[in-house]
């Protein structure tokens, strides 16, 4: 399966992702393409949905850095069980590249998820950390980071998100992209294939 990163507003960006019943090789080979990417496009986390995929898992390194193996990360079925506090910080998204906004989060977090083992686990997390989980955990729910943004902040990004739906609907036309029939078909298809 060859993944790729989709961009704002393709519709898998708002499907609500489906647990992962089973963690076998075309899962870790899905996940490892993941990290792939996230690093080859500068990121430090992506979920399933950012590479047309509709299953409740993400992949994070807060450092960057694809030769700090000891911060990858995996999360299957995450869950968030509590927060503290809050903090804003600046936040982009590979699905909409070269657009960024300040974001209103949860300064410190508890998660519990499962890893590649099929083991569970639960991680206290802060600072930037905290922060790309609970981005990526957004996505798994279909939000984006923009739905989070102030209305004024909002405005000031709609040239920007006007250029990518003109793009997306341009390459629709063309013949490029499927029809939004089309993509929620395949979705529920890949659902069942790991159901």
């Amino acid at each position: 399966m060859d993944l790729n990163i989709i961009h704002y507003p393709h519709p898998t960006l708002r499907h609500v992702s489906k647990p992962v019943k089973r963690v076998d090789a075309e899962l870790r080979a899905m996940i490892a393409r993941m990290f792939e990417l996230m690093y080859e496009h500068q990121g430090v986390g992506l979920a399933a949905n950012q590479v047309d995929l509709p299953y409740r898992l993400f992949v994070a390194n807060p450092t960057g850095d694809p030769g700090d193996s000891e911060a990858e990360h995996v999360f299957i079925n995450p869950v968030l069980r509590a927060g503290k506090g809050q903090a804003e910080g600046e936040e982009g998204c590979l699905s909409i590249p070269g657009v960024v906004g300040p974001v209103m989060r949860k300064a410190k977090i508890t998660i519990e998820a499962y890893n590649l083992r099929g083991e569970t686990f639960t991680g206290e997390l802060d600072d930037l950390f905290a922060r790309i989980v609970q981005h990526e955990t957004d996505h798994l729910d279909g939000k984006l980071f923009i739905d989070r943004l102030t209305p004024a902040h909002t405005a000031d990004l709609r040239g920007a998100l006007e250029e990518f739906e003109i793009d997306f609907q341009s390459r629709r036309d063309c013949g490029e992209l499927p029809t939004d029939a089309e993509i929620a078909a395949r979705l529920v298809q890949l659902e069942q294939l790991r159901a």
